[in-house]
């Protein structure tokens, strides 16, 4: 246990719990990495459920531990949030800091193949393995109550992680994903960048087409605001539901008139996720 040597940087109380920040050397990333840590009143004394949350492009691992309110909720029930980094930091790789929409702080939770990226841009691995593992090592977690969720870019990272990952995420959300990469233009450049030409190795990191070819049925809560000036252009969201239906996917899908991209709309629904979480642990348990 503690194989991973974690440095805390910072811890805030908050709702009776510890809001901290830990940094640790990433071999997977080959930089050191922050992440934030929630970790409610009890969390030494037994195991509890963890949540893995996963922003979305220019974000870091403080995003949602700012602006959404979570901790409250968290509290009450008892759960570990835990939130990475979008993206690699201080890699010093050629091209990084060229775009806000690849490179840093838009990891686009891929394994990169391309030079240069190849060598840092590992947000897959790095959390399905690296940061997976140091969680349960660290903390004091119920490995059968995992579950992962995510806004945008990260809401995307939410459904493949948590779709391609069934024995280590239970229980799968997200707000305004990137359903469909492989046919947006976020999507589009990310991969190309990171991956290459050939669209043939995108399909893993599409969960409409990862979804099509057949997984585990998760069933998947997603939430969506009407007035996300991003829902045509960026999300492919009808792709993601005509395809749950064609597959019959357990999807629950909800619109929301008048709600926008933004951390007010995930505040004012995260509340269900949370609940969302928590009944689906409990029906596995059944």
């Amino acid at each position: 246990m503690n194989s991973t040597k974690l440095e805390k940087q910072s811890s805030n109380k908050c709702f009776g719990g510890q809001q901290d920040v830990y940094l640790h050397r990433s071999l997977v990333c080959g930089v050191p990495m922050k992440f934030s840590v929630f970790l409610p009143w009890d969390a030494a004394s037994r195991n509890l459920p963890v949540l893995f949350w996963l922003s979305g492009l220019t974000c870091t691992h403080e995003n949602f531990v700012i602006k959404s309110g979570f901790q409250r909720l968290a509290a009450e029930s008892e759960i570990i949030v835990v939130c990475p980094d979008t993206s690699p930091r201080g890699a010093e790789v050629p091209g990084e800091e060229d775009s806000w929409d690849f490179g840093t702080g838009a990891g686009f939770y891929v394994d990169a193949l391309q030079s240069p990226f190849d060598q840092n841009y590992k947000m897959y691995s790095y959390i399905v393995d690296e940061l997976f593992n140091t969680v349960h090592e660290n903390f004091s977690t119920d490995r059968g109550k995992v579950g992962i969720f995510g806004h945008s870019m990260g809401g995307h990272g939410a459904l493949v992680l948590g779709l391609r990952n069934p024995q280590k995420f239970h229980s799968i959300s997200a707000f305004s994903p990137i359903c469909a990469p492989t046919s947006c233009p976020w999507g589009i450049k990310a991969f190309e960048g990171y991956l290459g030409s050939d669209k043939s190795l995108w399909l893993d990191y599409d969960s409409t087409q990862i979804i099509q070819n057949g997984i585990h049925p998760t069933p998947l809560l997603i939430d969506q605001g009407l007035e996300d000036e991003f829902l045509e252009e960026q999300l492919g969201l009808n792709q993601l539901e005509e395809v749950c239906r064609v597959r019959d996917m357990p999807l629950t899908l909800r619109r929301h008139p008048g709600y926008d991209h933004s951390y007010y709309f995930i505040a004012t629904f995260l509340q269900d996720h949370f609940a969302w979480h928590e009944k689906q642990w409990k029906e596995s348990e059944a």
